[in-house]
């Protein structure tokens, strides 16, 4: 009886652990099962990119890359790893993106846009909100997919925002633009790399002597990172993005609730006004942003870390969420993208859009950190 007893306990100690693989298990399952049956569906392509999606999803979750947070990090401890990081992602990218579009280009595209007052004032705009939320349009995606409260309360606004954005878009670009031939073949690719490795210099430059580094974590995470975004562009035809798939979303749900769009000079014309007909699990961008959510939802379940408790945040503050989720949605069209659509994939991809949408979106963020305490952001 008492080695009975022995066995109850130990089958009762590990228990636990047996459900968690089992759990684990029954996570990677289910997602290869939504690949599986989306590329039996739609497609063989459509099924890769929501396998892309999970990966950038689990990459950014699981090893802890992003936008968001490395700027700030920047802005408060002169820590620039997280941005080393990005400048080596892009760079990366930008060496297999250079050749690919050059050599394809009746089939792929760069994520190339015309630089104005709206694109520059969307930008900064989107970088003072971004660290309101504590993410850009992939962080809040991650985020939310994680189970953060705040990215829960602000991914639907964000959406909505971009919905209106894109509506209003080609007003705010009648107040001028300047489209300019982007960078391409050795010669760009070169110039991209150059501008890349001054840009790690100066923040080499301005970080406290004992952040000069690049972890592990992070040169692991910024090749995972590439190499799915070079996937993205090869699947998907265009560069990794964000925005556009969110307000695509309440595009569709608009139409489907019975407004009319036709008279919208973005949402009425032809190529859009087909997307919305179609089904999201035909639209790139929507696979990808629906990949990282479940990516990033995995990585959490994983570590058994999915609940997040809300945090005490005042009325003030909980407000200022909700605008700055509708800012940043709003702000990101006009700037045609976000930190992955203008930034990470507009600088791979020879744009020059990208660099200025990188300067004014960081002097954003550093008034946007500066207005979390005024704005009663921090946790209690």
């Amino acid at each position: 009886m008492a080695h009975l007893a022995h066995d109850d306990r130990e089958r009762v100690k590990h228990s636990p652990q047996r459900s968690r693989v089992w759990g684990r298990s029954a996570l990677l399952l289910a997602a290869l099962s939504l690949v599986l049956i989306l590329a039996a569906a739609a497609g063989a392509r459509f099924g890769l990119l929501l396998l892309i999606g999970f990966g950038l999803g689990a990459t950014l979750e699981g090893l802890r890359f992003g936008f968001a947070g490395p700027w700030r990090a920047m802005i408060l401890r002169r820590d620039p790893s997280g941005i080393f990081a990005q400048l080596l992602a892009i760079a990366l990218v930008a060496t297999a993106a250079f050749p690919l579009l050059a050599q394809n280009g009746g089939e792929l595209i760069g994520a190339h846009a015309p630089i104005g007052f709206a694109m520059v004032g969307g930008a900064f705009v989107f970088g003072i909100a971004m660290q309101l939320v504590l993410g850009c349009g992939s962080g809040t995606l991650v985020n939310a997919g994680s189970g953060n409260p705040i990215a829960l309360v602000a991914l639907p606004f964000f959406a909505i925002g971009s919905f209106l954005g894109a509506a209003h878009l080609n007003w705010w670009t009648a107040l001028g633009t300047v489209p300019l031939a982007p960078l391409s073949g050795a010669a760009g690719l070169g110039v991209t790399l150059a501008a890349l490795g001054l840009a790690a210099a100066l923040f080499w430059v301005l970080a406290d002597h004992d952040n000069r580094r690049l972890p592990r974590r992070l040169v692991i995470a910024a090749a995972v990172v590439a190499l799915l975004a070079i996937g993205n562009l090869v699947v998907a035809g265009q560069p990794w993005g964000v925005v556009y798939g969110l307000g695509l979303w309440v595009a569709k749900g608009a139409s489907a609730a019975g407004v009319d769009l036709a008279a919208n000079p973005f949402w009425g014309s032809a190529a859009h006004a087909e997307r919305i007909a179609q089904s999201l699990l035909t639209d790139v961008t929507s696979l990808t942003n629906l990949g990282l959510i479940g990516g990033a939802f995995i990585v959490a379940a994983w570590r058994a870390g999915l609940s997040q408790p809300i945090p005490r945040l005042p009325a003030l503050a909980w407000a200022a969420t909700i605008f700055a989720g509708l800012a940043l949605g709003y702000s990101s069209r006009l700037a045609f993208g976000c930190n992955v659509g203008a930034f990470f994939s507009g600088i791979s991809t020879g744009s020059l859009h990208g660099w200025v949408w990188f300067v004014a979106a960081f002097a954003g963020s550093v008034i946007g950190v500066r207005l979390r305490p005024l704005l009663q952001l921090e946790a209690r």
